[in-house]
């Protein structure tokens, strides 16, 4: 997934109320910027982060830029923007790039199921039964090397796998799909500290037959693709 408009670097003053952040562009010029990510953003949003923005010139739009990146600098990025896994991952979808799901005929985005939700992917192949898959986003990462997933507290993430389980009790296949938006990670895990309900309800999803998978992400200034498979997280101890 290219970016639409190319990406000018930043630093980072502050983010606030969670959805916007105060800039510094090359130029000296402060803006603000809009952040896509609701989560707690633990250890990317400190204030002096070099980033990178995307400028907006649609007048609909209030702000005119967009947050898409952290620069940790020596070619390691993290991207912030949780509506980019989704864009990313229906390109490879489409493409047949991803083995596990190739075989699909249907690729379905955002279809409605269980109460009031709406599904990331339903896939289809005649003479299959469905499948129902669930992207996260990872971005968080307190050890060199791990990604963990989620950074805050999500009942909404928990109420999915519990959807996942009921897909699961009516004969379809179910699954989680955690893209880890980081060049710096190569394991993924749970932070079951910061969620216990989430790591709690993973387990029992995992008993119950849903699947998981993990993938990386290529991530440059230019583009977000999916990259390489890597072990999905392990059920919490004692969850």
């Amino acid at each position: 997934m290219r970016f639409q408009t190319p990406l000018e670097p930043a630093v980072l003053i502050r983010r606030y109320k969670r959805f916007l952040a105060d800039i510094r562009l090359q130029d000296g010029t402060e803006a603000v910027a809009h952040c896509a990510n609701p989560g707690s953003m633990m250890g990317l949003a400190e204030a002096g982060m070099r980033i990178w923005v995307e400028r907006n010139d649609d007048p609909k739009k209030k702000l005119r830029y967009g947050w898409r990146l952290v620069d940790h600098g020596g070619g390691q990025f993290t991207g912030v923007d949780t509506s980019v896994p989704n864009r990313a991952l229906r390109e490879a979808l489409m493409a047949r790039q991803l083995a596990p799901f190739a075989s699909f005929d249907e690729i379905l985005p955002e279809q409605k199921y269980g109460q009031n939700s709406r599904i990331d992917f339903l896939l289809r192949k005649a003479g299959e039964a469905d499948l129902y898959l669930e992207v996260k986003s990872v971005t968080l990462s307190r050890q060199q090397g791990l990604a963990e997933f989620p950074d805050s507290v999500t009942k909404r993430g928990a109420k999915h796998l519990e959807e996942l389980c009921e897909m699961r009790r009516q004969g379809h296949r179910a699954a989680m799909l955690y893209l880890v938006q980081r060049t710096d990670c190569t394991r993924t895990g749970l932070a079951a500290d910061i969620d216990p309900a989430y790591a709690a309800a993973y387990a029992r999803a995992r008993a119950a037959g849903v699947e998981a998978y993990a993938y990386t992400c290529n991530i440059t200034p230019q583009e977000i693709t999916i990259g390489a498979p890597l072990p999905a997280p392990a059920p919490a101890r004692g969850a």
